[in-house]
């Protein structure tokens, strides 16, 4: 665990160094083209310690935590019957900590995915307009005589690519080639971290894994738009803990702290009590539980056999039937009435009496 906490000192002294690089080349003043540059090239020279570090942190969070994983208990957290992630904690965690515990990571991952999928738009479309100009076409917004007064002060790293946002809500003023690439690269790298492939991996996530991912994303919007994003970006709203996700499709999804429920083999893991007076004492065990909201009643039991073993299960018996009609097929015994099944063909060649028709020609 030394090693996860050094390293991300580290990530830090490397996030600040390059703020603080970023600040001394606003206040030196240059010119517009000049300060661009020199903004430019300390932002690359950040990059490439972000990157080191990043990936030193990252091997040793995948290092530390399959190692702990063998010797704590293992939860495997799941909302309705879908898989989200593994956790670990010890039989003497008290259920309202581990409650908060989990519901802090589930409700991690979901932002970062909100972050993730709103930095994909921003790098195919620029940063988003103000809310009185979203939606409007040109006309409008020349009729109207409104104007987006971020879009000189918010101007990615290396210049931008016009790529108009079909739908109005970005300027449309993208990133260019390499610095969209950097931004995509560091999509991916959060999601795997978060992943749900983690658990057919074994790899359990924590809120510092979580953390990490955040800090992440941040870099890289940090290196594409030093001067920052406006102040009704979804993304820097996001980052500043500021989003209002009333009415939307994310909010019916978040879980409030005082609302959650873990439940375990159709049981609820009271706040009350510990751990251990639901799975014993050892600390090897492996369990199943559920997240979900407060008032909702007890989630559907586990299946007796998992998807996957039903799936071969009717693959075999569906094999089994194809068998089985194929040998109905071979015992037909209607070839017995062709002529060459006949035994007694011969004899009646012989004897002239093969070919006899009743009737009259």
């Amino acid at each position: 665990m030394a090693a996860v906490q050094k390293s991300r000192h580290e990530t830090q002294s490397a996030v600040a160094k390059t703020f603080s690089l970023l600040m001394v080349a606003v206040d030196r003043k240059h010119t517009i083209s000049s300060g661009f540059l020199g903004v430019q090239s300390l932002c690359l020279r950040a990059q490439y310690w972000y990157v080191d570090i990043r990936r030193q942190l990252k091997a040793s969070f995948f290092e530390y935590f399959k190692s702990s994983s063998t010797t704590m208990v293992q939860l495997h957290v799941k909302r309705g019957d879908e898989s989200q992630f593994l956790f670990t904690t010890t039989v003497d965690v008290p259920v309202e900590e581990l409650t908060k515990q989990v519901t802090a990571v589930y409700n991690g991952r979901l932002k970062v995915d909100r972050i993730c999928s709103e930095m994909e738009e921003l790098a195919e479309h620029g940063v988003t307009l103000p809310p009185n100009m979203q939606g409007l076409t040109d006309e409008q917004i020349t009729e109207l005589k409104l104007r987006d007064e971020w879009a000189l002060k918010c101007v990615p790293s290396g210049g931008a690519e016009f790529k108009k946002d079909e739908i109005g809500r970005r300027n449309g003023h993208a990133p260019n080639e390499k610095m969209k690439q950097v931004l995509q690269k560091t999509i991916e790298e959060a999601k795997s971290l978060i992943s749900k492939k983690q658990v057919q991996a074994n790899v359990c996530v924590t809120l510092e894994m979580v953390k990490e991912a955040l800090d992440q994303l941040r870099g890289a919007v940090m290196i594409v738009y030093p001067m920052g994003l406006p102040p009704h970006d979804p993304i820097r709203l996001e980052f500043e803990d500021r989003e209002d996700l009333s009415g939307t499709q994310a909010a019916l999804q978040l879980i409030a702290d005082s609302e959650a429920q873990l439940w375990w083999a159709a049981k609820e893991l009271h706040r009350g009590k510990k751990l251990t007076e639901y799975v014993g004492k050892n600390e090897k065990t492996k369990i199943i539980v559920k997240i979900q909201k407060r008032g909702q009643g007890a989630p559907a039991r586990e299946p007796v056999i998992s998807p996957e073993d039903q799936k071969q299960m009717m693959m075999y018996y569906s094999r089994r039937e194809e068998e089985l009609k194929k040998l109905q097929k071979a015992d037909d015994d209607s070839y017995l009435d062709s002529e060459w099944a006949d035994r007694h063909s011969l004899k009646k060649q012989f004897q002239g009496l093969s070919d006899i028709k009743w009737g009259p020609r």
